[in-house]
C-alpha cells in the first residue's frame, strides 16, 4: 500500500509517500521569496507551487518506481478543519492531487494542512495516547487543539501575530533571510535570554504584538545585541506556549502534549521548553516529532492516506 501526499502551503511545495510502515520519501522546496520581505503574495505563491510541483512529482515517482504501485493520492485541500478555511494556495495542490489521481485510476482523498502537520508529527514521537493536546506553531498558526480520537478540537491561539511571523518579522528587520527561524535560532545561542519580555495572554489565548514592538525599539536604537534579542524572542515564546499549554491542560485535565510546526523544528525550542517544563514542575509531557517533519511537508498528508486505507474509509 503506498499513498502519495501532496501539500501547497505558503511557504513550501512539498510531495511524499507513505506506506503502512511510515514515510517512503519527503520531497519539498521552499517557495522563492526576495531578500528583505517578509512572505508572498498569494497569487506569487500559487505560480511558484506550478512551477515547483512538477520536478518534485516527478522525483518522488523516481523514487517509488522500486517500491510498487501508487494506491492512492492525499492533498491537504485547505488550511484547517473550519468550514470556511480557505487560502488560494492549496488549490494549487488539490488541482495537481485530482489530475494525479485520475491518471493514475485511483482514489482521492483530502484532509487539511494542520491535520498533516499534527500527523507526521506523530510519527516516532513515543506518544501514544488517543487524546492529547496538539501545539501548532507556525508563520501562519499559533493554536493550542484537542485532539480526541479523530475530532481536532480548537482550544486557544493567538490574538494577533503568530510564532513564526514574530520570529520573521524580528530577523528580517535586523537583515535576515526569510523564513528567519533558523537565522535567528543560530543568533540566540550566542545570546542570553533574561526574560525581559513579558508573557500577554488573555482568557488562554496570547499576543506577540507587543513583544513585536519592544523588539523593533531595540533593534532602532540599538539597544540591545542581535543575539541577545533573539534570544528574548525564543524565551517569549517558549514561556508563552507553555503558559497557554498549562491553561488547556488545567481545562480539560489532559497533559500529554505533540508540539509541530516550524517553529516546533527549532532544537532550541525543544530543549528549552523541555528545561522550562522540569524547572517549574508544570507536569506536562512534551512530545515532538522528527524535526525534518515539523516544518510544511506532505509526510503528514500521505500518512493520513495510508491511515484511511487502512481503516477502510
Amino acid at each position: 500500500m503506498i499513498v502519495l501526499g501532496i501539500d501547497t502551503s505558503c511557504y513550501t511545495t512539498s510531495v511524499a509517500a507513505a506506506d503502512e510502515h511510515g514515510v517512503l520519501c519527503s520531497n519539498r522546496q521552499l517557495l522563492p521569496v526576495a531578500a528583505g520581505a517578509r512572505g508572498l503574495r498569494q497569487s506569487e505563491a500559487v505560480f511558484a507551487h506550478i512551477r515547483q510541483l512538477p520536478p518534485l512529482f516527478e522525483k518522488t515517482m523516481e523514487t517509488l518506481r522500486a517500491a510498487g504501485k501508487v494506491d492512492a493520492v492525499c492533498v491537504s485541500a485547505k488550511p484547517r478543519d473550519d468550514e470556511e478555511s480557505y487560502m488560494p494556495v492549496f488549490l494549487s495542490g488539490l488541482s495537481f492531487a485530482r489530475v494525479t489521481a485520475a491518471a493514475l485510476q485511483v482514489p482521492l482523498m483530502e484532509t487539511t494542512h494542520q491535520r498533516g502537520h499534527v500527523r507526521a508529527a506523530l510519527q516516532d514521537s513515543g506518544l501514544h495516547a488517543e487524546k492529547y493536546l496538539a501545539v501548532h506553531l507556525s508563520g501562519g498558526t499559533t493554536e493550542v487543539l484537542l485532539m480526541d480520537g479523530n475530532r481536532l478540537q480548537l482550544l486557544s491561539g493567538t490574538k494577533d501575530l503568530h510564532a513564526g511571523q514574530f520570529l520573521d518579522r524580528v530577523g528580517v528587520r535586523m537583515g535576515l533571510q526569510f523564513p528567519a527561524g533558523p537565522y535567528m535560532e543560530a543568533l540566540a545561542r550566542e545570546g542570553a535570554a533574561q526574560s525581559r519580555i513579558p508573557v500577554s495572554m488573555q482568557e488562554g489565548c496570547c499576543h506577540f504584538s507587543g513583544a513585536e514592538n519592544r523588539c523593533m525599539q531595540w533593534i532602532e536604537k540599538n539597544a540591545l545585541a542581535r543575539e541577545e534579542i533573539a534570544a528574548e524572542v525564543f524565551s517569549v515564546i517558549e514561556r508563552t506556549v507553555l503558559r497557554m499549554l498549562t491553561s488547556a491542560a488545567e481545562k480539560t485535565g489532559v497533559d500529554a502534549v505533540l508540539l509541530t510546526g516550524g517553529v516546533a523544528s527549532s532544537q532550541l525550542l525543544r530543549d528549552q521548553m523541555i528545561e522550562i517544563n522540569r524547572k517549574r514542575r508544570l507536569g506536562l509531557k512534551l512530545h515532538f516529532g522528527q524535526r525534518q517533519y515539523a516544518g510544511d511537508n506532505a509526510a503528514g498528508v500521505a500518512l493520513i492516506g495510508c491511515d484511511r486505507l487502512q481503516e477502510g474509509k
